[in-house]
């Protein structure tokens, strides 16, 4: 009589809530390692490229970051840093949390309709993108006061009190330091002046670019499914290492940022109100602004040519994709200690 061997026993997987705390702890820390290059490439992005005596090499990452150290030292390299770092991790934890919910429905979903003892189906591009758009434009809705705040603190309040960059890089260092810059204060600054509504400034463009982290997730999953298939064929170990993680996240990344750069650079310009003075625009331009992003992208296009949509993007691209890379290859680190962390609640609870 033989003995049928039994099943092994699938891979515990963490829930949604550990997913998602160790997807907002890995965005952290990687957004922390890189948060210069963030305070450096909001800056660009809030500064038209066709400002008066400014000439391109001015505005480059390495340029503004020098800037800022000459101008403000240190502290200013880190404006806003406690704000973005709340904003990150509410951001990542919301995401990741509907990101994994909703994952791990559809694919249980899906599972149910196959006979018992079947493995999961590998999802589709469409139904990943699908899936990370979900979860991005949910958790948007939830977080983005917290990223205006975090954008007004990062330009810096001179900016916002003359919306004006370009006058602001050639300001006298002593005019710099004006006013109360913390977060309760910019909050209150922004109520003040455009309304209880004001703290969801950029939310059009903000549900637009739920499809960056969509991208980002999709190509990733889909490449990783890929390259571990191709990996067990070979006989090789079903794990990506270190390095290849960092890749397929920087790529990713890339990717997506290519795509969705001209609504970034138009969020980053809504919330920091950097171009609301926009000296010697006719009538209809200053009025385009007021339409949203769609109308300042006008504006840009008639304004700088299709090179001004992309102002910026190369300084967008080194922050985001050494910030998704680190996050990629820290994120699953950070879910086997959540995981540990799990299991070790779970025999406390047993034991007890």
């Amino acid at each position: 009589m033989s003995v049928q061997s039994k099943p092994e026993k699938p891979a515990q997987q963490p829930t949604p809530f550990g997913a998602a705390l160790a997807g907002a702890l890995g965005a952290c820390f990687s957004n922390a390692v890189v948060y210069p290059l963030d305070v450096a490439k909001t800056r660009i992005q809030a500064t038209s490229s066709s400002a008066k005596g400014k000439r391109k090499d001015e505005l480059s990452m390495l340029s503004v970051l020098l800037e800022i150290f000459r101008k403000e030292g240190i502290s200013g390299w880190y404006r806003g840093f406690a704000a973005t770092m709340l904003n990150t991790f509410s951001m990542q934890y919301a995401y990741f949390f509907f990101y994994s919910f909703l994952r791990t429905s559809y694919i249980k979903r899906l599972t149910s309709r196959l006979p018992p003892g079947s493995k999961a189906p590998a999802l589709s591009t469409a139904a990943e993108l699908s899936l990370g758009a979900a979860a991005g434009a949910l958790s948007q809705v939830f977080t983005i006061p917290v990223s205006v705040i975090a954008t007004r603190q990062q330009v810096g309040q001179s900016l916002r009190e003359r919306r004006d960059i370009e006058d602001y890089m050639d300001e006298p260092e002593e005019h710099q330091h004006r006013g109360d810059d913390s977060f309760l204060a910019v909050a209150q600054e922004i109520i003040r002046e455009e309304g209880v509504t004001g703290l969801w400034l950029g939310i059009k463009p903000g549900m637009v670019l739920t499809v960056n982290p969509a991208i980002t997730y999709g190509v990733y999953e889909r490449l990783k499914s890929v390259l571990l298939l191709a990996k067990a064929a070979a006989g090789a170990a079903d794990k990506l290492t270190p390095g290849m993680t960092f890749l397929l996240g920087a790529f990713s990344k890339t990717l997506a940022t290519i795509v969705t750069y001209p609504y970034i650079m138009a969020k980053v310009r809504i919330q920091a109100r950097t171009s609301d003075e926009a000296e010697g625009l006719p009538d209809p331009l200053r009025r385009a602004r007021q339409t949203g992003a769609l109308g300042l992208l006008i504006r840009v296009l008639k304004t700088e040519g299709f090179v001004g949509c992309y102002q910026g993007m190369s300084a967008q691209i080194i922050k985001a994709v050494l910030s998704q890379a680190l996050l990629f290859v820290s994120k699953e680190q950070f879910e086997s200690w959540a995981l540990s962390i799990m299991l070790l609640f779970s025999k406390l609870k047993s034991t007890s």
